[in-house]
């Protein structure tokens, strides 16, 4: 398994399955955090779709002073931004819509861990938005201070 700057260089290069294996790493991820932001997982899904269409369509050069996926969340937090300002009105959809039952063995226990995940959604809703962002990016994607600081430009 390549690392992810190189898929991209792949796909830069004319590979378009560089590009196919990228969504595939990151687009659940990335719908995720969008939604932290508009607070609609529809419309994240959207954004999402538009992060990676930037990306083949616009083709912004990588150029590797931060990790593949501070870059590319940076250009979905852009994406966002951009959206909401030319959309001033957000329609807002409930984050435990968002979470369903799975079907694997142990029922209960896939339940309380997805309650808990609702509960944390919307204790983290109830932030102001930046510091929803940060306890988004470290808890829920992994992302240390300083990758978390190169995204939100802080």
């Amino acid at each position: 398994m390549g690392n992810d700057a190189d898929r991209y260089r792949r796909y830069l290069d004319g590979d378009d399955n560089g590009l196919i294996e990228i969504i595939e790493i990151y687009h659940e991820g990335l719908t995720l955090y969008l939604n932290s932001i508009v607070n609609n997982i529809c419309l994240a899904e959207e954004l999402m779709q538009d992060t990676f269409l930037r990306l083949a369509v616009k083709k912004p050069r990588f150029n590797g002073r931060q990790y593949f996926k501070t870059w590319l969340y940076s250009i979905a937090k852009h994406c966002a931004i951009d959206y909401m300002r030319k959309n001033s009105k957000i329609s807002y959809f409930p984050i435990d819509e968002a979470f369903q039952m799975s079907d694997e063995e142990d029922i209960e226990r896939n339940y309380l861990r997805e309650e808990q995940k609702i509960e944390l959604h919307k204790a983290i809703k109830q932030l102001k938005p930046d510091y929803a962002q940060v306890l988004y990016l470290k808890l829920f994607e992994d992302f240390d201070t300083d990758e978390i600081a190169s995204i939100m430009k802080k």
